[in-house]
């Protein structure tokens, strides 16, 4: 993609023209004289209202230029209007536009976000810290095009930049419309568990200063015996905690960050005596039973980060890359591993497999197979339920999907500003592109630990729940409730962020009603 710098040379100038309606109408001037009006010279709110009257449910609008800012104003006008990020280029000349615009109060609006000559980074930082789909709804970008079309390919590298940050923050968003119910219920029947869990934890990994982190893809079958000989600290996925248990090899900890029930499954053959369960808040209130050594964590779930704040400070593991290998990776290095080595992650089907052997997967398609599915039929249609690209690898190939790339990618983007050194076992699935990076002391990482109850559980709910119900606009409290209005919202794309908002509240209360009056209510 091309540089987003505006060149000193290209500066434009501006000359105003009254319209027949009265207004003023900047038009830009070409290096021949030559001027070109960037609204209609007859009516230009005219134009503006008629252009934002189109709009539907959008609530969130990006502007690219600025002109006499009839679009602008025309926009925050509007009711549904929440946020506006307006872009621009050439700010010296901007600047003088702006001072001639009769009504500049209207930069004042809390909802008018001004970016001027960004580079790529401003405009996905931008675009990712505020566009928030429970609240805002929709969001359309709106071009002011006798502007763009005299720095076409300025504003065109800009779209291509705001659509991949669209993108990402709607797939976030997928996913939190997919859990966000889910998350907020566990979050709020973990906490009883998770204060349990107080006091300054030990330090796992010692002298050793390696771990060894085990995925389940299908190369683990092969690396088991070289597991075997090492002597690190183990940390487990919660998927490949079946396929260690088969080859006699007891992990010093097991990971989990889902959500659901199902993950339940990992754990069928039981769950080692003396190992550390490390869970995410948002996980099944069931799984923390498992282990006599459970140990809550935050991952990025807002509300996980205000029950730090005010009930009892988390350890935090980076869940960033959004799959559990990643997340065990973090955790040992929080451990204090100034080496991890990485079993197990393809980040593909080698040969058309898709996990390890002894993985929760073949007893599950075991059980539910009969004469018309039976488990080489539903092996093949969870292999084929994506788009699969093949890929071939010396004397062996590999099926790759587009999330298992994305995750590969995620850690590989990590490993770069990783401070211990990440060793990939060598596998049958995607090669994992790794740096050499310089030790650094376990000494100076910060402690793995928790910190002291700041409250009781009954005073942290209770005053959190009288918080949302009376004052939950707030950011810190807004902000705990948005993984749930995603939910509410992906099934009610017309309502107001009011009665979205409400309805979070609502479910959130309910919750913590039931953990008050000891019910049993999921």
């Amino acid at each position: 993609m091309e540089n987003l710098s505006y060149p000193a040379s290209n500066c434009r100038k501006y000359e105003f023209i009254t319209a027949a309606s009265g207004d003023m109408v900047p038009a830009i001037l070409d290096p021949m004289g030559n001027s070109f009006p960037l609204h209609s010279t007859v009516n230009p709110r005219r134009e503006a209202e008629r252009l934002i009257g189109t709009l539907e449910n959008e609530g969130f609008l990006v502007f690219f230029g600025l002109g006499g800012a009839f679009y602008i104003d025309a926009a925050l006008k509007r009711e549904k209007t929440s946020q506006i990020l307006l872009i621009d280029f050439d700010q010296s000349s901007i600047s003088g536009l702006i001072n001639q615009i009769n009504n500049a109060e209207l930069f004042n609006d809390p909802r008018l976000t001004l970016l001027l000559d960004p580079d790529e980074k401003d405009i996905q930082e931008r675009i990712i810290s505020l566009y928030k789909p429970a609240i805002h709804g929709g969001i359309r970008l709106i071009p002011l095009r006798a502007r763009t079309n005299i720095d076409r390919d300025l504003f065109n590298n800009a779209a291509s930049i705001v659509n991949k940050a669209i993108e990402a923050v709607s797939s976030d968003f997928s996913v939190q419309a997919h859990f966000g119910k889910r998350w907020q219920s566990n979050i709020i029947h973990n906490l009883k568990k998770a204060a349990s869990c107080k006091g300054e934890l030990p330090q796992l990994i010692t002298s050793r200063k390696k771990a060894a982190v085990c995925a389940a893809g299908p190369s683990l079958d092969k690396q088991l015996h070289r597991l075997k000989e090492r002597e690190c600290f183990i940390i487990s996925t919660d998927t490949s905690l079946g396929t260690l248990l088969d080859a006699g090899i007891k992990p010093d900890a097991v990971i989990s960050i889902d959500c659901q029930h199902i993950g339940y499954y990992h754990f069928m053959k039981g769950f080692p005596e003396d190992t550390y369960l490390f869970l995410d808040l948002v996980s099944p209130p069931s799984m923390s039973s498992l282990s006599e050594k459970t140990i809550f964590f935050s991952g990025n779930h807002p509300m996980a980060r205000y029950v730090s704040a005010h009930l009892i400070q988390l350890p935090e593991v980076d869940i960033s890359g959004g799959n559990v290998t990643y997340a065990a990776i973090s955790l040992a290095e929080q451990l204090g591993a100034e080496e991890i080595e990485l079993y197990g992650a393809d980040f593909s089907f080698p040969n058309g497999i898709s996990y390890a052997r002894g993985t929760y997967i073949y007893p599950y398609f075991e059980k539910k197979q009969n004469r018309f599915q039976s488990l080489e039929c539903q092996a093949s249609h969870f292999l084929y339920r994506t788009e699969l690209k093949k890929i071939d690898k010396n004397d062996s190939w590999y099926y790759e999907s587009p999330i298992l790339k994305f995750y590969r990618e995620k850690l590989e983007e990590k490993i770069m500003n990783m401070e211990a050194k990440l060793i990939p076992a060598e596998g049958e699935g995607a090669k994992i592109k790794t740096k050499e990076t310089p030790y650094k002391n376990i000494q100076d990482r910060e402690t793995y630990s928790y910190g002291k109850i700041k409250t009781s559980i009954d005073d942290f709910l209770i005053s959190y729940k009288d918080r949302i119900k009376n004052s939950g606009h707030e950011e810190d409290l807004l902000t705990t409730l948005l993984p749930l209005a995603a939910y509410y919202r992906a099934r009610n794309n017309e309502a107001s962020f009011k009665e979205i908002h409400e309805e979070a509240v609502n479910y959130s209360i309910k919750k913590i009603n039931s953990i008050i009056d000891n019910k049993i209510d999921n």
